[in-house]
């Protein structure tokens, strides 16, 4: 079993690496801007190239307060509209199906069913601006035809309702993250026999594990028993900022070596007031884990406050701007913004299919493993 898990894990990068143009490719990175240009003008540039893929809004929780609201022509009284998404050049957004606190069971399925069909809603009543994407390959698609990808997710894990058919049920209406933490079997003590029941049958569908907010012992349990990428949808480095969400050194090293997905959130509280210390972080993440394993999380619409420069989802170029000064390569940033959510999202692909070949849907109970 075990030389069967380390082929599958072998075979999901490369899959995942071949799959993808640019950085990853056989042949050197072209250059896409001109290197004695500005830095704002040659972030516009790569960006173009290069789109951000964003691992969180908060927009769906957000749109649920307002009256009436237009997307398309823009909307003030959000961070997220589809003008500014084309500004900042953002290609692809998870959109965050996270409840208040306090929500479970019953409760908690059926506010994450709303917010499920509300989001499809907004997106079918903006079509010249939005598409909901699957796959990594849909969200290129969606892209390359002008629009800006919507990916479901992240759900709290209390959406699940302590049940794997509920999240086989949510996996078909297009549910493709979901956090681990605040429900018995993924708590501070760690992932319990069911939790990593969860896990398993995670990684036969293919939706990703976020481990944002999530204990040590959940997370290094999570690295252990997962075949596909994890991410953490919004941390930075501890090291910089100790805020509880951030990601100590040695937890950053093992998620290199896991071959994850660390996605920065551009907020005060967690990253600092200014762009530069958001850089800071990016420089941080880069160099403990890897730059194949940092991305980026504008948490825009989630009710936090942003650093300067930063405070929408225009943004964007400014940042890259700041990385270009800080004489990060081309190709370094297209990593960052596009190829390394592209290379989790067809690694989950990959370990799905691979499986679904070995695995039949499981019937387990809670009550069975941890009763």
């Amino acid at each position: 079993m075990a030389d069967l898990q380390d082929e599958l894990r072998t075979a999901t990068e490369v899959d995942a690496l071949d799959a993808l143009a640019g950085p990853f490719a056989d042949e050197p990175y072209e250059p896409v801007s001109d290197p004695d240009a500005e830095p704002l003008e040659r972030a516009h540039v790569i960006l173009a190239a290069h789109p951000v893929a964003d691992g969180y809004s908060g927009l769906p929780w957000a749109l649920r307060h307002l009256p009436w609201f237009d997307l398309e022509l823009g909307e003030s009284a959000v961070d997220t509209d589809v003008p500014r998404m084309r500004e900042g050049h953002v290609g692809a957004l998870f959109w965050s199906l996270h409840l208040p606190e306090g929500l479970d069971g019953d409760p908690a399925v059926g506010a994450t069913l709303e917010q499920l069909d509300l989001v499809k809603t907004v997106v079918r009543a903006h079509p010249e601006g939005l598409r909901l994407a699957l796959t990594a390959g849909q969200a290129t698609d969606v892209h390359n035809c002008g629009r800006v990808a919507v990916l479901l997710g992240p759900a709290g894990a209390a959406a699940l309702g302590d049940s794997l058919g509920i999240l086989r049920s949510l996996h078909a209406l297009g549910l493709r993250v979901l956090t681990l933490s605040g429900v018995s079997w993924a708590s501070e003590a760690g992932l319990t026999r069911f939790g990593e029941e969860v896990l398993r049958e995670m990684n036969r569908l293919g939706v990703l594990a976020d481990l944002s907010g999530a204990s040590a012992d959940t997370v290094r349990r999570a690295f252990a028993v997962s075949k596909a990428p994890v991410l953490f949808t919004r941390s930075a480095a501890r090291a910089l900022r100790p805020h509880p969400a951030n990601l100590p050194d040695d937890l950053l090293a093992e998620l290199g070596a896991a071959k994850g997905l660390c996605m920065v959130p551009l907020t005060a509280e967690q990253t600092g007031p200014s762009v530069r210390d958001v850089a800071d972080h990016l420089d941080h993440l880069r160099a403990v884990a890897g730059p194949e394993c940092v991305g980026l999380s504008g948490t825009y619409d989630a009710g936090t406050a942003h650093p300067q420069d930063l405070a929408d989802a225009s943004c964007y170029p400014h940042l890259i701007a700041e990385l270009l000064r800080r004489d990060w390569a081309e190709s370094g940033i297209a990593l960052l913004t596009w190829g390394n959510v592209q290379r989790v999202l067809r690694g989950a692909d990959f370990t799905a299919r691979a499986a679904q070949q070995r695995r039949e849907p499981s019937t387990a109970k809670i009550a069975e493993l941890d009763g």
